[in-house]
Formats: C-alpha cells, sequence, structure tokens
C-alpha cells in the first residue's frame, strides 16, 4: 500500500501536461499524398485538467476535408477526444486518442525533451484490418500560447509526416 501510494504522487511530468489545459484554436494541414499539396481546415480544441491535475482530457471539434466516396473532396464535421498523462509506473507520458473517424482507440506513450520543449509519443495503429503501422507525434511548445503538433506514420518506408496541427491558445 505504501508504494501505491508513492506511485499515485504528482510530479514535474504532472505540471508539464497541466501547462496545456485551456481553449485553443487551431489549423490543421493533412496530407494524403505526401508529395502533394495539404488540404487545411481549422477547430477548438477544449483541454482540461483533471484528477486533481494527474491527466489532461481533450475535446477537439471542427471541420475536416476528406476525399468522399466518389472521390471528391468533401467537409465533414470532426470530434475527437484525447486523454494524456505520466504514468509513474512507467515512468513515461501516455496518451490515448479516439475520433469519429474510426472505432479504434490509439494509444502512445512518449518522453519529453526539456531542451526542445518537445513531447514525442510511439505507437503503433491498425485503421484498416491488417494495415498496422507504427506512428509518431511530437508536440513542441514553442511558448505558453502556442504549440504544434507534427504527427508520422511508417508504412514500411520509413517516417512520412502526415499531419501538422498548429495551435493557439484563445484568451
Amino acid at each position: 500500500m505504501k508504494q501505491m501510494m508513492e506511485m499515485s504522487k504528482l510530479n514535474e511530468n504532472h505540471k508539464l501536461l497541466v501547462a496545456t489545459a485551456g481553449t485553443w484554436s487551431y489549423t490543421v494541414k493533412m496530407w494524403m499524398d505526401p508529395s502533394g499539396k495539404p488540404t487545411e481546415s481549422t477547430g477548438t480544441a477544449t483541454r482540461k485538467s483533471i484528477m486533481d491535475g494527474r491527466y489532461v482530457s481533450g475535446e477537439y471539434t471542427g471541420k475536416f476535408k476528406m476525399p468522399g466516396a466518389d472521390g471528391k473532396m468533401t467537409e465533414m464535421n470532426f470530434i475527437g477526444m484525447s486523454m494524456d498523462g505520466y504514468d509513474n509506473v512507467k515512468k513515461k507520458f501516455v496518451s490515448g486518442w479516439v475520433d469519429n473517424m474510426g472505432t479504434g482507440i490509439m494509444t502512445m506513450d512518449g518522453t519529453y525533451d526539456a531542451a526542445t520543449k518537445t513531447f514525442t509519443y510511439t505507437g503503433e495503429f491498425e485503421m484498416m484490418p491488417g494495415m498496422k503501422e507504427k506512428v509518431r507525434q511530437a508536440i513542441k511548445m514553442t511558448d505558453n500560447d502556442h504549440m504544434v503538433m507534427e504527427y508520422y506514420e511508417n508504412r514500411g518506408q520509413g517516417d512520412t509526416k502526415t499531419m501538422e496541427i498548429s495551435y493557439t491558445r484563445k484568451k
């Protein structure tokens, strides 16, 4: 019981995540073809510190441009949710993601580099049956009111940047 109580204590890593709480506007660039031009979309993220600062939950809404069944670009409503924390047992940051574009739960774990103010998460995700791919996400805290997330997929040919999200804290 003593060890369990010790593992439940908050530390500096939890404070790093709490700094991301707030309401943010964002712009998404997404590359369907890495050599092509990205589509751009916008939205709002609301990130809240929960459970006495142990986790940060996020809700994301916006419009998203995706190819429809006919191949033409169409705008759809986007809803996503995240849960981020620092796991004292694993000694790693942990993150989960769900959205209205699938039914899976993506989980990743990672580290923080204080010199670059960057969280780096890695994981594996299976968006389509038999298409498991390694993913990497880097979130750079450029200052208190701005952060940039870059998302990379590895489909057997090395990391390829497929998404970039620029966040600005709303005042």
